[in-house]
Parts: C-alpha cells; sequence; structure tokens
C-alpha cells in the first residue's frame, strides 16, 4: 500500500496547485491582450500546459484524500495581469520570463514529476525566446529602450517597472523618516508640514537632476565612442572588417560565413557604423540611451509620488491624529511598494508588503528617536 503523503508534502501539493493556476491566468491575460497570433497562440498553449500541470497536484491531493481549495489568484498574480491590461505584454514579459527562469528546476526532486520538470524548462526557453525575438525587433525599430537589454539582465537588474517602483520607495521612505525625525523632536504641525513638502521639492528635484546628469553623460559618452568608430571605419576599414568577422566567430558563425558577412555590412559605411555600435559597442545609434528630459520628468514625479504618502496628513490633521495618519498612509504605500517587488523577487506578495511596512517603520522610528534626542539635547 502506498504511503500517505505528509503535512508538509499537502502543503507543497496545494502551493503548487495555486501556483500553476495563477501561472495560467497571467498567460491567460497575456493571450487576451497580445496583438501578435503566433505569440497569442504560444501564450493560450502556455495556459493550457499551465492548467494540465495543475492537475497533476490536484490529483496528488485527492489521491491522499484532500479536497483542493477553490483558487484564488494571489495579488501578486492579479497585479501582473492588471498591468498587463493596461500596459500591454511588452511591460510584463521580461517579469514573467525572469519567474519562469527561476522556477525552471522547481519540480527536479519532486517525485513522480519528473515530466513536468521537462516542461517547465521548457517553459522558461519559450518565454525566454518571445522576450529575446522581441527585444531584437524593438531594438531595430528603435521604440523601446527597455528593450535593449537581454532578457537574462532583466532577472537581475531590472527593467523599467522596477525602477519606477524603487523611485517611488525612496521618495517614500526619505520623507517618511525625515517627517518622522521632525515630529519626534516635537516641532510643530507646521514646521513639520514645511519640512515634508521642502523635503519632496528638494528629494524630487534631486532626484530629477541625478537622472538627467547620468543620461545626458551616457549619451555624451555613446556620441564619443560612435564617432571614435566612425573615424576607424574611414581610416582602418580593413581592421573594422576584420573585428566584425571576429565578432560575428565568437556568435558561432564559421570563419569563411563571418568573413563573407563582414565583407557585405562594410560596403556601406552606415550599416557597419550602426551594425559595430550595437555589436562592438552595446549603443542603438538611434536612442542612444533615451531622452534626459524625460528621464527627469519620470524621476521627479515617481519620487514625488512616493513623498506625498507620509506627507498628505499634516495638510487636513494636526498634533497626534497627524503623525498617526501620516504613519498609517505610509504603511500602506510601503505595502503598495512591497506588492510590486514582489512581481521581481519571487516571494509572495502578502510576505514583500509586510517585509517593506516592517523595514519603513523601523527606519522611521529610528529617526523619530533619533529626533526627539537631538530636540532635548538642543531645547
Amino acid at each position: 500500500m502506498r504511503a500517505m503523503a505528509s503535512a508538509q508534502e499537502i502543503k507543497r501539493f496545494r502551493r503548487n496547485l495555486a501556483d500553476e493556476l495563477d501561472s495560467a491566468a497571467v498567460y491567460d491575460t497575456l493571450s487576451a491582450v497580445e496583438k501578435d497570433e503566433e505569440r497569442r497562440r504560444i501564450f493560450a498553449e502556455l495556459a493550457a500546459s499551465e492548467r494540465e500541470h495543475a492537475l497533476v497536484w490536484r490529483d496528488k491531493l485527492a489521491a491522499n484524500g484532500v479536497e483542493a481549495r477553490p483558487h484564488h489568484r494571489s495579488a501578486k498574480t492579479r497585479l501582473l495581469q492588471t498591468l498587463t491590461r493596461t500596459f500591454g505584454p511588452s511591460l510584463v514579459l521580461p517579469t514573467v520570463a525572469a519567474a519562469e527562469y527561476a522556477d525552471r528546476d522547481r519540480y527536479a526532486r519532486e517525485p513522480g514529476a519528473e515530466t513536468l520538470s521537462a516542461q517547465e524548462q521548457q517553459h522558461a526557453a519559450i518565454v525566454q525566446a518571445i522576450v529575446a525575438k522581441k527585444r531584437e525587433a524593438d531594438t531595430r525599430r528603435g521604440e523601446q529602450i527597455a528593450a535593449a537589454e537581454s532578457w537574462h539582465k532583466s532577472a537581475t537588474s531590472g527593467n523599467d517597472l522596477r525602477a519606477a517602483v524603487l523611485g517611488a520607495n525612496d521618495g517614500l521612505v526619505s520623507n517618511f523618516c525625515l517627517i518622522m525625525g521632525v515630529a519626534g523632536a516635537g516641532s510643530a504641525n507646521r514646521t513639520i508640514l514645511l519640512t515634508g513638502l521642502a523635503g519632496l521639492v528638494a528629494g524630487a528635484c534631486s532626484m530629477a537632476l541625478g537622472e538627467w546628469l547620468s543620461v545626458t553623460n551616457a549619451r555624451e559618452l555613446a556620441r564619443t565612442q560612435l564617432a571614435k568608430e566612425a573615424d576607424e571605419l574611414e581610416h582602418t576599414p580593413d581592421a573594422e572588417r576584420h573585428e566584425l568577422a571576429l565578432i560575428y566567430q565568437a556568435k558561432g558563425i564559421d570563419a569563411e560565413e563571418a568573413r563573407r558577412i563582414a565583407a557585405q555590412i562594410m560596403r556601406d559605411k552606415n550599416e557597419a557604423l550602426d551594425t559595430l555600435a550595437r555589436e562592438e559597442l552595446g549603443i542603438d545609434p538611434k536612442e542612444l540611451g533615451g531622452n534626459p528630459w524625460s528621464a527627469a520628468a519620470v524621476s521627479f514625479c515617481l519620487f514625488s509620488l512616493g513623498a506625498a504618502f507620509p506627507t498628505a496628513a499634516f495638510l487636513w490633521a494636526t498634533g497626534v491624529s497627524a503623525i498617526v495618519q501620516s504613519v498609517a498612509l505610509s504603511a500602506f504605500g510601503l505595502a503598495l511598494v512591497g506588492v510590486f517587488t514582489s512581481l521581481f523577487n519571487g516571494r509572495s506578495a502578502t510576505f514583500s508588503a509586510l517585509r517593506q511596512i516592517v523595514i519603513g517603520l523601523v527606519a522611521a522610528a529610528f529617526t523619530a528617536g533619533a529626533g526627539r534626542l537631538l530636540g532635548v539635547s538642543i531645547s
């Protein structure tokens, strides 16, 4: 007689079932929103495959006399679906690819799940290919800066969505701590409000200036590199042709074929410069790192949005009531940040939200205590 599963195994079966149904829901949404017929079909097939995987875990539960609970989509899944419907698949695909890559071996040591493990690895490879192919197409059109990064970098360094969340988090945490520090010193409501607004404006301006300088410097460096590459093409074309051939050989192309491709590209100097910029320098000549003004504006707005959470309560409340409301609003903002960060860290939305709240409150409590000590010593 087959031994019954332990309580820990039952818990794992339930978690796997929920995860598979969540993945199916995300792929269903991607399929519904995707305009490209081929990708839409692939997403639909992935959704069907995830539901088949869910049946495996449902059957395992049934075999142990456990009834599967009604499925409720996780907060992370609902958020991904909302972002997909609002902004389209491009925004969330790097996150989905990173999640699939991280989970590709999740069933490798699960007894009786060998087929599922192989299929999960296939899913990771499929989504990787979709993101890579879309990245190449978007780079050729020069329409999306974020798409210039490979899907591997999306899993480790981030994308536009991650940058947006972190920008808002910077504004929230820094201004929350600043306000609590001033409140801890026993300052009047008017002083706290003025401090919060000043911190919002000063921080947003600093972030915007930093972003503007970063993008501007990147563009200037790219222009310098392109000018140098153009000069080398003009004066040492043979060396550049050889360099281009080596690049293609490094990609696995036969040496003879690589030299033929390089020679063909070198017939058009503009095409040669464009190719060398992308292949050797990693630069998209059409973008050169993006627009510094739009980057600064986005950075300013995101920081301001986060900084507004702890400041707002002092506009309509005073004293202890204002402080309590400020803490509550900040905790709510921190929870939202935590839910968004769960898209990138592989943890549950609840865990990420609670962790963000705890860390933010501890930092604010520390600055409030420091403010109280300084206030007493100065007075």
